[in-house]
């Protein structure tokens, strides 16, 4: 159980500098500063955050579930995480102060990621194989219902539970002919690393019956609910940072680069364009907007989820988020 005194406590401090010209907002990222991560850097450099008055340190993460635990115990009062594992964590954490306040991957990019000449291409090819999996990682949290939706036979698979910083190159070294991950990481992880691209086969589990949100803005209920107009401009800088992006990916790499100098930078422009192309920009963002979601989708998610997760205490979507910090309808993105 979390210690309502202590979280009391933490909000009542990050709610003080409200009062001061500017409020330092600790955002806990999902990942490492990557192509992806691109937006919120733009949001510093363009002015997007101060114009909301606002003074936001971006801090990496070191999987989707990292930052679920961090803004639930206030340590962050935002962060990027898996609104999947959040469900999740919410059912064995019951009452935490923790929502999704706005949704950034429309469309997953929960992956199984495989090379051709070691014979994946299609589901059924994992079965004989031996998958590399993160225990931490977002992709493999959702691989159970992939599985489900595909008729796997889970003990035809052996899964290697791997590190972050092995699970591409063990695939490069054909030591396992596949991995859980985001699809515009792990594919571009196995380029940088040398395998021919038309060797890498990218199984997006959304194409394959998975029908789950992805990674979503969090926020801290308690600090939200003593700050709501922190973080509608959090959000809105938010949104202006992806639209800047969209618009010029070329230069928000540069500002992604200007604090990962060690990346590379056209890699690293491709990995933004791709998670841009197939999980932030689509038909449903288009038509209805960034940042919300569609209620009935959700709750289908929900019904997915329970084909290979037992709930402890019985769902309540309204819980997972919430879209009162958004203008109606959304954010345009174009």
């Amino acid at each position: 159980m979390f210690h309502r005194a202590i979280l009391a406590s933490a909000s009542l401090l990050l709610a003080t500098a409200t009062a001061q010209a500017e409020t330092a907002v600790p955002f806990a990222l999902d990942w490492k500063f990557e192509g992806p991560a691109a937006p919120y850097f733009v949001a510093i450099d363009n002015g997007h955050f101060a114009a909301a008055g606002l003074t936001v340190e971006v801090t990496a993460g070191q999987g989707s579930l990292d930052a679920i635990p961090k803004v639930a115990t206030g340590a962050f009062p935002v962060g990027f995480a898996d609104i999947n594992s959040l469900i999740k964590f919410l059912d064995q954490n019951p009452g935490a102060p923790v929502t999704a306040v706005m949704m950034v991957y429309d469309k997953p990019p929960f992956a199984i990621v495989g090379r051709k000449s070691l014979g994946v291409e299609a589901p059924k090819d994992l079965e004989g194989k031996v998958l590399g999996a993160p225990p931490p990682d977002g992709a493999w949290a959702q691989f159970p219902i992939f599985a489900a939706q595909n008729g796997l036979d889970m003990a035809k698979i052996t899964v290697e539970p791997v590190g972050f910083p092995t699970r591409e190159p063990m695939l490069a070294e054909g030591k396992v002919a596949a991995v859980t991950g985001f699809s515009f990481s792990s594919f571009l992880n196995l380029v940088r690393l040398g395998v021919p691209e038309d060797d890498i086969s990218t199984i997006l589990m959304a194409d394959y019956g998975v029908d789950l949100y992805g990674n979503a803005i969090i926020v801290n209920t308690d600090f939200a609910a003593a700050n709501p107009e922190v973080v509608k401009g959090f959000l809105s800088a938010v949104a202006a940072g992806w639209k800047d992006a969209i618009a010029d990916p070329a230069k928000a790499t540069e500002a992604l680069i200007a604090r990962n100098p060690a990346a590379d930078a056209a890699l690293e422009q491709r990995r933004l364009q791709l998670a841009i192309d197939a999980n932030v920009v689509t038909d449903w963002t288009t038509a209805n907007g960034f940042g919300n979601v569609d209620p009935a989708r959700l709750a289908n998610s929900v019904e997915q989820i329970k084909l290979t997760y037992q709930f402890t205490n019985a769902p309540d979507v309204a819980a997972y988020f919430t879209g009162a910090y958004l203008p109606e309808g959304g954010f345009a993105l174009k």
